[in-house]
């Protein structure tokens, strides 16, 4: 199969650290988007960055930068459907997508995904960890792992599918994925959490404390 390619999902609103781009702020010398970009770019054939608004704010990137085409704010799954269709373009059979916000994910994410979509015709996987005592959380699976649906694989075969779904109104991730077989790909918990996000001033100033420690 081909190598899939990378979509950074930047399309959210990050109300609760104020607005703006979160994956613009500073984590150690480099942004939370660079790490981001850093961890993703070996793992896929190139990179492409799903945000909103005037996209000349991350021409320093030297990103493609694609926007959401559905009407109003959709959520993640408009951002995997921009990713669909810019990979359509590009003669891709599939992407894999990371959040913006999300600065130590997986060095083996790609890998993971791939080993756990072996043998499907369209490969379509989330990542998951396992659930922490005490923990609970909307998006557990059946099998008790925790899913993280802003980081998958998904198959640009399935994308007029996904673009019918969210005319349709549809916004959960899963109630998607699961319909079509989507599989889940299992993380180790064993150093933290691996999708570990900045969504508060509380969450930013432990990623700077996790940055230090390294």
């Amino acid at each position: 199969m081909k190598q899939p390619l990378g979509v950074i999902l930047a399309g959210g609103k990050a109300t609760r650290m104020g607005g703006g781009d979160k994956g613009r702020l500073m984590l150690g010398d480099r942004s939370i988007l660079s790490h981001v970009i850093d961890r993703l770019e070996p793992q896929v054939a190139s990179v492409a960055l799903n945000a909103n608004g005037d996209a000349a704010r991350f021409g320093d990137l030297g990103l493609p930068v694609i926007a959401d085409d559905v009407d109003g704010f959709a959520g993640p799954l408009a951002g995997v459907l921009a990713g669909l269709d810019w990979a359509a373009e590009q003669g891709a059979e599939s992407i894999v997508t990371a959040a913006a916000d999300t600065p130590f994910f997986p060095c083996d994410l790609v890998p993971r995904l791939l080993l756990a979509t072996d043998g499907m015709d369209n490969r379509l996987a989330l990542a998951a960890t396992p659930r922490g005592e005490g923990e609970t959380t909307k998006s557990m699976s059946r099998s008790g792992l925790i899913r993280h649906p802003t980081f998958g694989i998904w198959p640009v075969a399935l994308r007029h599918d996904l673009r019918a779904a969210l005319d349709d109104g549809l916004r959960k991730v899963v109630l998607w994925t699961d319909p079509h077989g989507g599989r889940l790909a299992e993380f180790p918990t064993d150093g933290g959490d691996p999708f570990f996000n900045v969504n508060t001033a509380e969450d930013l100033a432990e990623a700077r404390r996790m940055v230090g420690a390294e």
